[in-house]
C-alpha cells in the first residue's frame, strides 16, 4: 500500500511518499517454485544429482551455449575460470574496477595481478581503448563485466585480446547480470570465451546462491566440473562402484539439486521476466524524459538489455546538495535506493595493493551513481512512487 503526499520530506518529519519499504532488488517467487524446490526435498537427491545436470542442459538450450557447469555462487565460478585458464603468479587479468569486487578477487585467489581498465562514461562497460593500453605481455585474459545488464563490446574487445603484446588472450564475459540479453543478435553465453553466470536472488534467475560458466570450448568444462568437485575425477553419479581418485586440487563449489530445481522453474519464466524488467526501465524513461538533474542510462543501438539494474547518473551542478544526502532521503521516503558499485581500485585491499592506480571516468561516475528499484514483481504503482520520491527529494533541494 502506498500513499502520496506533498510536503516536507520525510527525512525531516514529513509524510513518506511510502508507508511500505520498496527494496531495490527482489527474487520473484511463484507457486511453479515451489513446487519445484518441495519435489527436490521429497527426493533422492538433495545434491549430486540429476537436477544439476537438467538446469545445466536447459541453460545450455537458452543461451545457446554448447556446454554449461553449474558452481554454488557466481564467484566460484569465476574463480573456476580463471583456474582452468591456469591464470599463475606473474599473470596478468585485465578487467573492470566498476564491477563487484568478485570479478577481480578471482584472479587474486589464482595468483594471478589484476590490471584496471577505464569504463565508457556514457554505458559504464570497459572501454576497449582503455583495455588495449592495460595489456602488457604478461596478460592472460580479459574479464568485462556487463554492468547492469549490458552486453559489453564484445567485438571490440575480441579485436584486442587477438592483438595482446604476449600473443591472443582469453576473453571471458562476467555476465552476472545480463543472463537474456544479446548484442548484434548474439545472445550472452556465446559473446566470450567463457561466460560467468550470477544466480543470486537480485539477479535475472535464482538458484538462492549459484553461478555457472558457459563455454563452447569442449577442454574445459571436465576441468571446470573437477575444480567444484575437490578436483576428484568423476562425479559421484558417474562411478561404478566406490572408487575414485583425486587428481588436481580443488573445492567443493557444488550447486544443490535444491538450488537447481529452484533455477529450474526460474529459467522457464526468463523472457517473461526480461519483458517485465524493460517495461519497467522503459516506464522509467518516460517519466523522467526531460529531466534536467540526472542522466538516464544509456543503451548501445545493438544490445539486447537484461535491465539488472536502473542507474541513473546526478548532475551535481545542478543540485544544491550531494548524493549522499539523496540516497538517504530516498531511503526516509521508503525507496530502496542503492549504489553500483564503489570502484574495486578504491577498496582498501585492492587500494593498498595497487596504490597509483586511477580510474578517472569510473571514479567520477561513482561519485554520481544512483541505483532505482527495478525487479518484475514491481507494479507500475512501484514505479510511480519511485518517480513521485525522486521527484520530491530533488525538488527539495534546488540549486
Amino acid at each position: 500500500m502506498t500513499t502520496k503526499r506533498a510536503g516536507r520530506l520525510a527525512i525531516d518529519g514529513g509524510a513518506p511518499v511510502r508507508t511500505t519499504f520498496l527494496p531495490y532488488a527482489r527474487q520473484t517467487i511463484e507457486a511453479e517454485d515451489e513446487a519445484a524446490v518441495l519435489a527436490a526435498l521429497r527426493s533422492d537427491w538433495l545434491t549430486t544429482g540429476p537436477r544439476i545436470r537438467e538446469l545445466e542442459v536447459a541453460l545450455e538450450e537458452v543461451t545457446g551455449a554448447r556446454h554449461a557447469v553449474l558452481f554454488s555462487s557466481g564467484t566460484a565460478a569465476l574463480h573456476g575460470a580463471m583456474a582452468v585458464l591456469d591464470i599463475a603468479p606473474g599473470d596478468e587479468v585485465v578487467t573492470t574496477p566498476m564491477t563487484f569486487s568478485a570479478t577481480a578477487n578471482a584472479t587474486l585467489y589464482v595468483g594471478g595481478e589484476v590490471r584496471f581498465a577505464d569504463v565508457r562514461p556514457d554505458t559504464l562497460l570497459l572501454d576497449p581503448d582503455a583495455v588495449r593500453t592495460a595489456t602488457t605481455p604478461r596478460t592472460r585474459a580479459i574479464v568485462a563485466t556487463d554492468y547492469a545488464g549490458q552486453p559489453a563490446d564484445y567485438g571490440a574487445l575480441r579485436s584486442v585480446a587477438e592483438a595482446a603484446p604476449g600473443g591472443p588472450v582469453a576473453l571471458v564475459a562476467d555476465a552476472a547480470h545480463s543472463l537474456g540479453g544479446s548484442r548484434a543478435g548474439v545472445r550472452v553465453g556465446q559473446l566470450a570465451d567463457m561466460t560467468i553466470l550470477s544466480l543470486h536472488p537480485a539477479k535475472i534467475v535464482t538458484t538462492g546462491e549459484g553461478g555457472a560458466v558457459l563455454t563452447d570450448r569442449d577442454e574445459w568444462p571436465e576441468r571446470l566440473r573437477r575444480f567444484r568437485n575437490h578436483g576428484i575425477s568423476t562425479e559421484l553419479g558417474a562411478r561404478r562402484d566406490w572408487r575414485y581418485d583425486l587428481v588436481e586440487l580443488g573445492y567443493n563449489y557444488r550447486l544443490t539439486d535444491i538450488g537447481a530445481a529452484l533455477g529450474l522453474a526460474q529459467l522457464g519464466r526468463l523472457e517473461r521476466f526480461i519483458t517485465r524488467r524493460q517495461a519497467i526501465a522503459a516506464r522509467y524513461r518516460e517519466a523522467f524524459a526531460g529531466e534536467e538533474r540526472f542522466d538516464l542510462p544509456v543503451t548501445d543501438p545493438d544490445v539486447e538489455h537484461a535491465r539488472h539494474l536502473y542507474v541513473v547518473q546526478l548532475r551535481l551542478d545542478r543540485l544544491g546538495v550531494d548524493r549522499a544526502a539523496v540516497y538517504a532521503a530516498m531511503k526516509a521516503e521508503g525507496i530502496g535506493v542503492n549504489v553500483h558499485y564503489i570502484p574495486v581500485h578504491q577498496l582498501s585491499l585492492y587500494r593498498e595493493r595497487y596504490p597509483d592506480v586511477s580510474m578517472p571516468v569510473a571514479d567520477a561516475a561513482y561519485e554520481r551513481m544512483l541505483t532505482l528499484p527495478l525487479f518484475p514483481a514491481m507494479t507500475d504503482g512501484d514505479v510511480d512512487d519511485v518517480v513521485a520520491a525522486m521527484t520530491k527529494v530533488l525538488d527539495a533541494y534546488p540549486r
